[in-house]
């Protein structure tokens, strides 16, 4: 049986790596509680991290892994074929020379996370920034500004709604791991 050979952007694997990993995760937050107990909650949406370690072998060696190291510093999401599992959009999440590297060889392991969100873009922040540097939040009744170390389920608590309903009046925030000092959330 002949597999497809692995890619990332436009870097494609002369040999598939030896050994792949698909691991599982969800994004959960503890939430201490009184009485030393805490509170685990669902963040939304689960990924999947297919890591693994291979070698680049021959007169070529170093030059291969350089290259993948050039993919790697570029960034952002990127097409992953994969041989065996369904093609996804991903980030080169890791890259490491898993041992001293020879001119001939070199032993590596990396890592990649789907981004299973449907985005079309990196999130960004677009927040207004006053003639001091300090952040512009617009003025509304219903709003509470976004302190350090603020997060939905904490603020949703604090006024007595649910964090669904907070989510949901807020289209805003695309991902509600990531609420910042300066924003402003609209209160339901």
């Amino acid at each position: 049986m002949q597999l497809t050979p692995m890619r990332f952007k436009d870097f494609t694997w002369p040999h598939n790596p030896a050994v792949y990993r698909v691991e599982y995760r969800r994004r959960l937050a503890v939430h201490p509680v009184p009485f030393g107990r805490c509170v685990l909650e669902e963040l939304g949406g689960a990924y999947r991290v297919l890591s693994g370690e291979g070698v680049f072998a021959g007169p070529w060696a170093y030059q291969q892994f350089q290259r993948l190291a050039e993919v790697f510093r570029e960034g952002g999401p990127g097409l992953l074929v994969h041989p065996v599992w369904q093609t996804e959009r991903a980030y080169f999440a890791s890259l490491e020379a898993a041992e001293e590297p020879l001119p001939d060889f070199v032993r590596y392991r990396f890592e990649f996370w789907e981004d299973w969100t449907g985005y079309d873009a990196a999130l960004t922040e677009q927040t207004a920034v006053s003639g001091s540097g300090t952040p512009e939040v617009p003025a509304s009744p219903a709003a509470v500004t976004v302190r350090r170390g603020d997060t939905l389920w904490g603020i949703a608590r604090a006024h007595g709604v649910t964090l669904a309903a907070l989510i949901r009046a807020n289209p805003q925030i695309k991902n509600p791991n990531l609420i910042r000092p300066g924003e402003a959330v609209i209160l339901p």
